[in-house]
């Protein structure tokens, strides 16, 4: 079909992955995280507090607050899903309620990378060579393969597993990106079919991901794919029989012309709102740490970014073509933004639906000895990063082997390890599928297309399902608030307030759920009559400049136990 390009794929490579395994594959990859675990510091917490306050009614929905305080992160979309799940589910506990349309989101970027990667690969300029005798990848068979490793590309992606299960704005814009994305490969297609739905799907994603807080985002990568898809269309060259073909160039344009107003009116809307600052954000960080950025690139992405540079190489006379073009232009966008960005992590993590996308395309170019070396590679670091993760867990549990367990003393003082036989017997199931995948891909399917990419995603998935279930109680206790909350909480007498003085949002959150404590701000002009006063350092200088502290005695210093750095100093008022 294509004379130029790289891929040369039989029939026989593109034989289909089962629909349940797949299936199997996210939901063992989604649940983990969203279920048994307490919000974790910073931004988990943050997002969790403000929704607490929204569903509570004490705060406007339209400008999320806690306390009284704006929000760091913008966009309410985000905050409005978990409070309204916590309103409409009360008889959940509310952590759990506020991640499920979380939780929904990330099965939603999951099927929107899918069908991104299928849509691509039915372009005229990503089909395979012809053969002379036959005997090629059907189309069909061949997009769905190539979909299939997309997305065990990005499942297998490091930096995916902790922040996709979070319950903050980024996870939001994620799902609204990839959404964005598939509405793009769909206006880049020469077809008519089904545009009324893409032009609603395009400008909902457009809408939604302003909502959430990423309005410059969204112009960026908007214009640079309505150009693309523009260009795309005007080139549209195929079979009759396999392309709708629009007859002429104004009908060719007109569904991109649509898209853009669409756009055009979702930002105007966001600029009279006042929810798309000026000057953008993305241009008031200058200098950054290029050594500690290319390490977080190397680890993050991995390991998609080595096929995606082979994809860049192997096809680099088709880079003007929607499958390589479009997701490139929102890897360019989002490594810009994580370049100038103060969480170049969470940044990049809208980069990895693209970076899926373009991994795939390596496939049908990769040679079989790279392949091999992509599966020893995964078997030997998976492999060990389970049997670390076992090997630490019986040390929790038995004291044996001795070293461990004193690491784990000594990095999470106070920390008293718990049995749970269910989340055992999920983990121990769990590593058993791993041991039958390795020995199901060394003896099966050795040509299928899609196979370089199963160890690797089997393996994130097993590390972070394991993480979940045998190490859940340890991280719980170190990269959550509770502890420190409900220490200080024993503190607090009965049925009185706290004063809190330079507290982050994330722990005012978690006094107020972690502590079931009611809380205020210290106010020069206002006194509630709270008993206690919970302070930062760094506020103990100037304390006084807001509360008497005549009338105040210092009781104690709590710390988070697993970080001495990170305290708070309780007050107490003197007299009764």
């Amino acid at each position: 079909m294509n004379a130029v390009t790289p891929a040369l794929v039989s029939q026989t490579a593109v034989r289909r992955l089962p629909r349940l395994a797949l299936i199997l594959f996210c939901v063992a990859y989604v649940l983990p995280g969203f279920l048994g675990r307490e919000p974790w510091k910073v931004a988990d917490v943050t997002a969790f507090g403000v929704m607490l306050e929204m569903a509570a009614g004490h705060s406007g929905w339209w400008q999320p607050q806690v306390l009284g305080m704006a929000v760091e992160e913008a966009g309410p979309l985000p905050y409005w899903l978990g409070a309204a799940f916590i309103r409409w589910l009360p008889f959940l506990s509310p952590e759990f309620a506020a991640r499920i349309p979380f939780g929904g989101l990330l099965a939603l970027t999951l099927a929107s990378t899918w069908y991104t990667v299928y849509q691509l690969a039915r372009q005229p300029a990503a089909q395979p060579l012809s053969f002379a005798f036959g005997g090629e990848a059907n189309p069909k068979d061949y997009a769905r393969a190539l979909a299939d490793a997309g997305l065990l590309a990005l499942i297998a992606c490091l930096g995916l597993a902790q922040l996709s299960h979070e319950t903050t704005p980024d996870l939001a814009r994620l799902a609204m990106v990839a959404t964005l994305l598939y509405a793009a490969t769909r206006l880049a297609q020469g077809s008519s079919r089904s545009l009324t739905r893409v032009l609603i799907l395009w400008g909902t994603a457009a809408a939604a991901l302003v909502l959430s807080g990423a309005p410059w985002i969204t112009l960026l990568l908007g214009v640079g794919w309505l150009v693309l898809a523009g260009w795309s269309r005007g080139q549209v060259e195929a079979v009759a029989s396999n392309w709708e073909v629009a007859a002429a160039p104004a009908a060719r344009w007109f569904p991109v012309l649509v898209a853009g107003s669409v756009l055009a009116l979702v930002l105007a809307a966001a600029l009279a709102l006042g929810w798309m600052p000026w000057p953008s954000p993305l241009a008031q960080r200058v200098g950054m740490d290029w050594g500690n950025w290319g390490r977080l690139l190397v680890w993050f992405s991995w390991p998609a970014w080595p096929l995606v540079l082979w994809t860049l190489w192997r096809w680099r006379r088709q880079w003007s073509s929607p499958h390589v073009a479009l997701p490139l232009w929102s890897v360019l966008v989002s490594l810009g933004d994580s370049a100038l960005s103060g969480e170049r992590d969470r940044a990049l993590l809208l980069a990895l639906p693209a970076l899926a996308a373009l991994a795939a395309f390596a496939l049908p170019t990769l040679r079989r000895s790279v392949s091999a070396l992509i599966d020893w590679f995964t078997l030997l670091f998976f492999t060990g990063c389970a049997l670390v993760i076992w090997v630490i867990w019986v040390a929790m549990q038995t004291g044996v082997p001795a070293k461990p367990a004193a690491n784990v003393a000594k990095l999470a003082p106070g920390f008293q390890p718990e049995f749970s036989l269910v989340l055992f017997l999920i983990a121990a199931v769990a590593t058993l599928a791993w041991i039958w995948l390795v020995a199901w891909r060394v003896g099966r399917h050795r040509e299928a297309m899609w196979k370089s990419l199963v160890l690797p995603a089997a393996g994130a998935t097993l590390s972070w399902l394991l993480l979940m279930t045998l190490w859940l109680p340890l991280l719980d206790h170190g990269r959550s608030y509770g502890p420190i909350s409900r220490s200080i909480a024993r503190m607090v007498p009965a049925q009185t307030c706290v004063l809190a003085d330079g507290l982050s949002q994330a722990q005012i959150a978690a006094l107020q759920y972690h502590g079931q404590l009611t809380l205020y701000r210290t106010d020069p002009q206002a006194d509630p009559g709270c008993r206690t006063l919970v302070v930062t350092p760094e506020g103990q200088e100037t304390l006084d400049e807001r509360v008497e502290l005549t009338q105040w005695a210092f009781k104690a210093t709590v710390f988070r136990l697993t970080d001495q750095k990170e305290r708070l100093l309780v007050y107490q008022r003197l007299g009764n």
